[in-house]
């Protein structure tokens, strides 16, 4: 295959940023590949180019508060100083799906309700750590924002997760745990009422009642059916919103940005987020492929820097006319006899090769390994690229160090809008 028929289209991350109709930008991928900072960079320059953003983040760590300048991030969006121009302003929060969780029962219960709900140790356990709720309130949250109308940019990270995209999957899970046959058996003494109510439970959960009571205990079973009871009317708004950000996930506002490193396992995971998106209809805008090498002395390869340096270790010349050659010959043979070297004069050591020769073969292999790997980082995205063509790509560039500040994040955002190796 051909180096052009390898390069895939270039992400023009700006012209997504700049354009008013894009309202949610997604980034999802496997875990430890850069989420986060993405998503925190994106903010930060799309604010800087006037957006009115906010950045909502899944991530239990506190690097994106810290690269911020914020002390604490939490449940409510808190203003970034010195971040924002020409009208732009960014704001950033960490999602806490219990805290969530409760402000959908304090909005669609009466307070009674709604107190009887969140004392509920089913609740309580339930909104700490049920599993897909993190991912289901992660989405609850987004709606909320969107419908809010205060920024008119939303850049999501999405919740690390070996099994791609769970965010998606997240509120059919949970709703059809509320919407179950088990929830309803549940719910049937509430809406039969008194003796027959019992009567109705008794008969239609005689084979699981006592099964029930060993694996969940007495007490457990009975919080589960008082909490069912009290939720009752609110089942169906799960439901409904979940159903509607789905829709929302999937309008022509919003964009997906998958985000890989160059190394097969994520590029692997990658494809699979690529072909799950198309599959549910997702608006799909690019690949970030992050902490990509390069070198600024690419036309030295590997093979030549690696013979080079054998050369230099062994005494001898590199590309060198025979009669340069000579006279490295004649400057050696004036050398002293034994070891030593003097790296100041250039004189040899025991094997043949100066000490600055030494210097510089060590180098030349320090070069050829930087190659080496951009040649393998190389090959993995044009695997990728292979199965899909199509997807747009934006590569940034490694930074030396991690990023700790707002200049950090510009850095990455410099590098995300250039999507080209550096």
């Amino acid at each position: 295959m051909s180096s052009a028929l390898r390069t895939p289209p270039l992400l023009d991350v700006d012209a997504l940023l700049d354009d008013p109709e894009t309202r949610i930008v997604v980034c999802c991928g496997a875990g430890g590949v850069g989420k986060t900072t993405t998503a925190a960079a994106l903010g930060v320059r799309a604010a800087e180019r006037g957006r009115k953003v906010v950045v909502l983040t899944i991530d239990p760590a506190r690097r994106l508060a810290q690269s911020m300048g914020i002390d604490v991030l939490d449940n409510t969006p808190r203003p970034v100083a010195d971040a924002g121009a020409a009208g732009g302003a960014l704001h950033a929060m960490m999602l806490d799906m219990k805290r969530t969780f409760d402000e959908i029962v304090e909005s669609h219960a009466d307070p009674d309700r709604a107190r009887a709900i969140l004392e509920n140790p089913f609740y309580q356990s339930l909104s700490a750590g049920f599993a897909g709720t993190q991912e289901y309130m992660a989405m609850e949250k987004l709606g909320q924002l969107r419908a809010r109308e205060d920024w008119d940019l939303i850049v999501v990270d999405t919740p690390p997760s070996r099994s791609a995209l769970d965010f998606l999957d997240a509120p059919k899970r949970l709703g059809s745990f509320l919407d179950g046959k088990f929830i309803r058996v549940l719910m049937a003494p509430a809406k039969v009422g008194g003796r027959a109510g019992m009567k109705f439970l008794n008969v239609g959960m005689s084979m699981m009642t006592g099964t029930l009571s060993k694996l969940m205990g007495g007490q457990l079973l009975k919080d589960v059916q008082t909490f069912v009871a009290a939720m009752d009317t609110m089942f169906g708004g799960f439901r409904t919103r979940a159903d509607a950000t789905y829709r929302l996930l999937q309008a022509p506002g919003t964009a997906f940005l998958v985000v890989a490193a160059p190394e097969p396992d994520a590029l692997r995971e990658a494809a699979y987020f690529v072909e799950r998106l198309a599959a549910d209809d997702m608006p799909l805008a690019g690949l970030v492929l992050n902490r990509v090498h390069g070198s600024g002395a690419d036309g030295l390869s590997a093979e030549r820097a690696l013979a080079a340096a054998e050369n230099l270790e062994e005494g001898g010349i590199v590309d060198q006319e025979s009669g340069k050659a000579g006279l490295r010959d004649s400057t050696a043979s004036d050398a002293p006899p034994h070891g030593g070297g003097d790296p100041t004069n250039g004189s040899a050591g025991t094997s043949g090769a100066s000490d600055a020769d030494l210097i510089a073969a060590g180098l030349l292999r320090l070069h050829a390994e930087r190659m080496q790997v951009i040649a393998r980082e190389q090959q993995t995205r044009d695997r990728f690229t292979s199965l899909h063509p199509e997807v747009p790509v934006a590569e940034v560039a490694a930074l030396p160090g991690d990023v700790h500040d707002l200049a950090g994040l510009r850095a990455i955002g410099e590098r995300l809008t250039t999507g080209q190796r550096g």
